[in-house]
């Protein structure tokens, strides 16, 4: 799943070329319109495709930002504002295309399930292998209450204090440290990989309970999560399986990875062990990480 350098990346390709456009025009695809008919709101959440069709032809984008692992489009359609949210889910992707064959990648071209005809006579096409992306139109944050209970963006001061006043909460203190972090009411945007990786730099076994965790080590932990999603913007995000950013183009931090995906423990070449938590696969090294 993108994780939030993987969506920044797609934000910042998304800005310069739908900022101030207007859509003239939605497509789904048959593929949505059938399961929609058959009661399953794939993608097009909360709403009908009709209505969601109709209440976005003829607004424009005036900003698209990053909120977590969200694409936020804000719109303005008869002087109302509106907000699309948007989240890739497993598989999704972004294109900026004059035409939907401009979809280089056939896995990415066989699955296009949403276009925005654009007033510049390009498409902005949202294409999902998997199908768990999803997209609602709403005049505000508040009517999807699960983005309200988001932390902060990890790069703002109050993210800290944020994730330290969560950690002890009685909810997370016989939690795992690595499903902890990737909470995203406990820490915005930091998924598998970069709780992986924050947690090998730092030593830490990813199954330790938060509470024999010190808060010093709480704070260590957390400077390194911000200083890997840094240097995963910086590198372009991870390009693991189906990230790509609106041109098609892949990421390169997956060659900077020591531990998420790896066999071999970089530090003392011992064999990586791997254990579930939270759901999901955990790479660690039981020598380097206590």
């Amino acid at each position: 799943m993108p994780e939030l350098p993987e969506v920044e990346g797609v934000v910042n390709s998304l800005k310069p070329v739908a900022t101030g456009k207007t859509i003239n025009e939605v497509k789904v695809s048959s593929v949505i319109t059938h399961a929609h008919s058959q009661g399953r709101q794939a993608i097009v959440k909360g709403s009908s495709l009709q209505q969601f069709c109709s209440d976005l032809a003829g607004a424009k984008i005036e900003q698209v930002v990053r909120r977590s692992k969200y694409i936020y489009f804000h719109l303005i359609k008869n002087n109302e504002q509106k907000l699309l949210v948007t989240h890739l889910g497993m598989t999704g992707a972004w294109f900026y295309v004059q035409h939907t064959e401009d979809v280089t990648e056939e896995k990415f071209r066989k699955h296009i399930h949403v276009q925005f005809q654009l007033d510049d006579d390009m498409i902005l096409v949202y294409a999902d292998i998997r199908r768990f992306g999803e997209m609602r139109l709403l005049d505000m944050e508040s009517q999807f209450p699960p983005l309200l209970l988001m932390a902060p963006e990890p790069f703002e001061e109050i993210a800290l204090n944020h994730f330290l006043q969560m950690s002890l909460l009685p909810k997370y203190q016989q939690k795992s440290i690595k499903e902890t972090i990737m909470d995203g009411q406990v820490i915005s945007g930091c998924g598998n990989i970069y709780a992986t990786e924050a947690l090998f730099r730092m030593k830490i076994h990813p199954g330790r309970t938060v509470k024999r965790i010190s808060e010093k080590r709480k704070v260590q932990l957390f400077k390194e999560i911000v200083d890997v999603l840094n240097e995963s913007i910086s590198a372009g995000g991870s390009s693991i399986s189906d990230y790509r950013n609106i041109n098609g183009e892949a990421g390169n931090m997956q060659d900077r990875l020591q531990m998420y995906g790896k066999k071999i423990c970089p530090t003392c070449q011992q064999p990586v062990k791997q254990r579930v938590l939270g759901g999901r696969n955990s790479w660690y090294c039981s020598t380097c990480q206590r």
